[in-house]
């Protein structure tokens, strides 16, 4: 979906009946309205636009945007506005995928009978040992997918990439990005 449509989706009965898995229980609220009002309310500064078209102006330079998002988390009601602002700035194709089937998973990965994107969602996982963790995804947070350029969300790490990709990104960003997240993935 595109954030329009995404947004639209939020707001439908299909939508409001999945469960939600958040600490206010698991009914779904209608958040359409509040994450328009995000969209307008939040943007990118000259420097963060200019340093985005730049990047995706290179050679092999980010295309698309991938976001799985579920709107119960205020992570993803944060961060989605934002990669929108994002894909706006740098021309590029942004597509939002629901999480959750129904039900909200829970299990270390992604069932394909209860989620529609398990196969996505299990692209992005993080394994050590015989532990397996969302590291490349908080349980329910936007994650862009660059070419060239890994970008997840976590608490030492906003940017997620390669130390070398972190760097460069910085020198053309500035500040870079910074995003929360609770994270399931162990310290190094």
């Amino acid at each position: 979906m595109t954030f329009d449509q995404y947004v639209n989706y939020v707001g439908t009965p299909e939508n409001l009946q999945r469960e939600a898995g958040w600490l206010l229980g698991p009914q779904r609220i209608d958040f359409s309205g509040r994450l328009r009002e995000w969209y307008k309310q939040v943007g990118l500064s000259d420097a963060q636009t200019s340093a985005i078209r730049w990047l995706a102006a290179q050679p092999n330079g980010p295309a698309k945007i991938l976001a799985i998002s579920e709107e119960w988390s205020s992570d993803c009601r944060r961060d989605v506005p934002m990669l929108a602002h994002v894909a706006d700035a740098g021309g590029m194709e942004l597509r939002i995928f629901p999480r959750d089937g129904q039900k909200v998973g829970r299990d270390a990965k992604a069932n394909p009978a209860d989620s529609p994107n398990a196969d996505i969602m299990n692209e992005f996982l993080y394994e050590r040992g015989e532990q397996t963790f969302h590291g490349r995804l908080a349980g329910a947070s936007a994650v862009a997918v660059l070419p060239g350029v890994g970008v997840r969300y976590g608490r030492r790490d906003p940017l997620g990439a390669p130390r070398e990709d972190r760097r460069r990104l910085a020198r053309v960003a500035g500040a870079g990005v910074s995003c929360r997240r609770r994270s399931s993935r162990p310290r190094r």
